[in-house]
């Protein structure tokens, strides 16, 4: 059962029979001796094996009794240190609790991450860390489907049913423009992400709220739209803000990668960090504070975030132990660095 009161159970071979209108011997078959069942029927049962998302166990994990030893994490790309940092997190629950870690990358893509389900489900393993983003609803709907237990990392709302880890990134994203402000800048250029993440857009909230809060025009945060969280879209970015007619004398950016890369577009164009242009990036990972100029940057508690997430399903998964599901609110904290100690000039 899980804690929820719902019952747990893996779509069975006897699911597919009955919404296939075959036989239990059909449908083996259809898995094991392809070539001896017609074409319409095999075309049927394997349309059925998809909607359902059905995977083979490997039958000697049936045995009664058996528990897994092995946790697994699934983040979107394991070049971005934040989730590296976060795998080391899941991976230090794990090793707390005796237990051992398959680390999967390219979450965001929907065939590798059934790619993933099929081999997580396939080996019974304990339970999955999910990091959320783009198409993270689609890999939640199929860990459901399958009933294998989830937690959700970098999850900025409560998961129904399971337990989630998140950051409260408005927070994150005003205490960046606060410190511009402070700092004197009133034209500021926001370079953000993809505005279908939720963490993108919660910061550019937190932004647009600091702004406010100081008294001034929406217009001091000019949006410079990226399609990627990367170092080459960063550095696009550099160079269109140093096309705009009136060149910002700060930039706050969606993360550090991004920071980076508008860092890297400035010092091309001759301009001098923070002396020209201010920087603030965001998630401070492991380069930000050797950067040839430090980067100031909002802290995102990865690794800590990972190890609750980790914590948290050891404790869903683990045998005669009560769990209640929690939504969990990690606070993030503003680094200053070099990039953002300039003075605007009058």
């Amino acid at each position: 059962m899980a804690r929820d009161g719902t019952a747990r159970r893996r779509v069975g071979i006897k699911d597919v029979a009955r919404e296939a209108g075959v036989s239990l011997g059909t449908v083996s078959n259809v898995l094991n001796r392809p070539e001896i069942v017609a074409e319409s029927t095999r075309t049927r049962v394997l349309d059925v094996i998809d909607s359902l998302g059905y995977i083979r166990a490997e039958g000697a994990r049936q045995l009664r009794g058996w528990t897994s030893r092995v946790i697994a994490v699934l983040v979107h790309d394991l070049a971005n240190p934040f989730f590296t940092a976060l795998a080391t997190g899941v991976e230090q629950a794990a090793r707390e609790a005796d237990l051992g870690v398959m680390v999967c990358t390219g979450a965001r893509d929907p065939a590798e991450a059934a790619r993933h389900l099929a081999l997580i489900t396939s080996h019974q393993v304990r339970g999955a860390v999910l990091t959320s983003g783009e198409g993270v609803g689609r890999t939640v709907a199929a860990f459901r489907r399958n009933a294998v237990p989830f937690v959700v990392a970098d999850q900025n709302a409560s998961q129904p049913g399971a337990c989630s880890v998140g950051i409260d990134d408005v927070a994150g994203g005003h205490a960046a423009i606060r410190h511009l402000i402070e700092r004197g800048h009133r034209s500021i250029a926001h370079v953000s992400g993809p505005d279908r993440l939720q963490q993108v857009r919660d910061r550019r909230r937190g932004a647009l709220g600091a702004v406010a809060a100081a008294g001034l025009p929406a217009a001091s945060l000019r949006d410079v739209p990226c399609p990627a969280l990367t170092v080459n879209a960063g550095r696009d970015a550099g160079h269109r803000i140093l096309g705009l007619p009136t060149r910002p004398t700060a930039v706050f950016c969606a993360n550090d990668l991004l920071a980076l890369g508008v860092m890297q577009a400035l010092y091309e164009a001759g301009l001098r960090v923070p002396d020209d242009i201010a920087v603030v990036g965001y998630d401070d990972i492991e380069f930000a504070a050797s950067a040839v100029v430090p980067l100031t940057s909002v802290r995102r508690p990865a690794a800590a975030m990972g190890r609750q997430a980790g914590r948290l399903l050891v404790e869903d998964t683990g045998r005669g132990t009560v769990h209640e599901h929690v939504h969990v609110v990690l606070q993030p904290e503003l680094v200053v660095r070099r990039s953002s100690m300039g003075t605007p000039a009058r």
